[in-house]
């Protein structure tokens, strides 16, 4: 899975090909300019939620910035790949989310699967988000603590949750334990 340096020069050459300007992107996807060319330039470690919102303005699916899709076939993810392949989002004062996608070469998906781990938050401070779409969480092991609308849900390993992703909501470990997820998301095209 590629760095914020790669993502961030994947960004820019789809939308330079496409002959979409910093501006109309930051107007189609309800970012600033400013946060477009620093998640360009691979100076920022971004959430998930602004690659969604790019992957809308451009008008690809995320899996675009995070591998080179070359199969339409079934493919097989590797345990012994997982470590090689992870990136990691966080946003400021929150958790850590390292993401490691599960069928990174798949052409034509409409479901992102990821094993996520959760790192502990730095404090009590986060910041809720939405974009278009589901995501379903399954806790593989510790506790998750998922804040979706005005609701607190605490989902132990074993636990599953499933909401529609354009309720504002955040995912962060709870109590600091380190947490790991199985999360589907899907956006529609």
């Amino acid at each position: 899975m590629p760095t914020n340096n790669e993502i961030g020069a994947k960004i820019r050459d789809l939308r330079e090909m496409r002959r979409v300007s910093i501006e109309e992107l930051a107007e189609r996807s309800q970012l600033t300019v400013e946060k477009i060319q620093a998640i360009e330039s691979g100076g920022v470690t971004t959430s998930l939620t602004p690659l969604l919102s790019i992957a809308r303005g451009l008008g690809v699916r995320l899996g675009t910035f995070l591998d080179d899709s070359t199969t339409s076939g079934p493919v097989v993810s590797r345990a012994d790949t997982k470590e090689k392949s992870a990136v990691r989002f966080a946003g400021a004062g929150q958790s850590g989310l390292e993401f490691h996608a599960l069928a990174t070469n798949k052409t034509d998906r409409n479901m992102e699967p990821f094993i996520i781990d959760v790192h502990a938050p730095e404090n009590d401070e986060f910041e809720l988000s939405s974009h278009e779409g589901e995501e379903f969480i399954y806790v593989l092991s510790g506790t998750l603590e998922a804040v979706v609308g005005k609701e607190k849900y605490v989902i132990n390993a074993g636990d599953s949750i499933y909401y529609d992703s354009i309720v504002p909501h955040h995912v962060h470990s709870a109590k600091g334990v380190e947490t790991k997820i199985l999360a589907v998301i899907y956006t529609p095209n």
